[in-house]
């Protein structure tokens, strides 16, 4: 029987890239993300190229209400989700504290924590129910250290990090995996979000050295999923070999 994964954020990245290489290995595939055409597209590729059964749920994960009502619309044979990728996630501006955007803040926050928490609270349920289950949620370097205007996009990420350990104690008796992925500098639409759509500005983070790419952390969660019963994987930190941290980094 096949496996389920569901994946927030799937319409680019990491989430777009965890999709194709989990549907190439034979899981069902379920993909959330904000923009529709984008998911319809990826939804075609997934059924042609690999014959893969998906489902697409168009919602915003900042918006609990939606979450709730495109989980519970689920028919009967998603119900068994077998991993959990907590994709969705962005930073938005660079700024000191002093001079912070407040609607960035709120964005960051409500994305990258409350979004994670109420996916969490609606598909962990279905997973204790069969004692069984994967949640995998994708951090950050930020999570692990703080580098100067990132203050609340790092605090989101430090939230995520306790989270992951919260949550892999809470799902202990129920025999349900918790993994956490710390990406380092990957060449994503990341800073073009970051940089609220300057895609100039944006280049310049990924100049002169060899990023990460989408795949290179998808093959991380297919690695973390893909372990046998008894092993978990708790942590990854993945960087560039050009970065130590988030402020040491050798350029050309």
């Amino acid at each position: 029987m096949s496996k389920t994964i569901f994946i927030t954020g799937a319409t680019s990245g990491f989430g777009k890239a965890i999709a194709i290489l989990f549907a190439k290995n034979g899981y069902n595939v379920i993909i959330n993300g904000r923009r529709k055409e984008r998911l319809a597209e990826l939804e075609a590729q997934l059924k042609k190229d690999y014959g893969a059964d998906v489902i697409s749920l168009p919602f915003d994960v900042r918006k609990r209400n939606e979450v709730i009502e495109a989980i519970s619309s689920l028919p009967d044979k998603w119900l068994k989700i077998d991993v959990l990728v907590n994709n969705a996630g962005l930073a938005s501006g660079l700024s000191d504290i002093q001079d912070g955007n407040l609607d960035d803040w709120d964005k960051m926050i409500d994305t990258n924590i409350k979004g994670l928490l109420y996916v969490t609270r609606e598909v962990s349920p279905m997973m204790i129910k069969h004692k069984s289950g994967h949640i995998i949620n994708i951090g950050s370097v930020a999570a692990k250290e703080v580098y100067p205007k990132g203050n609340v996009y790092c605090a989101t990420k430090h939230a995520v990090d306790a989270l992951s350990k919260a949550m892999r104690v809470d799902m202990l008796p129920h025999n349900i995996k918790v993994t956490a992925i710390h990406p380092g500098l990957a060449e994503t639409e990341f800073s073009i979000v970051r940089f609220h759509g300057d895609e100039d500005r944006a280049a310049q983070v990924y100049k002169g050295f060899n990023a990460l790419n989408a795949e290179d952390i998808a093959e991380a969660a297919w690695f973390a999923a893909s372990r046998p019963a008894h092993v978990n994987i708790n942590d990854m930190i993945i960087t560039p070999t050009a970065q130590a941290t988030s402020r040491d980094v050798i350029k050309s």
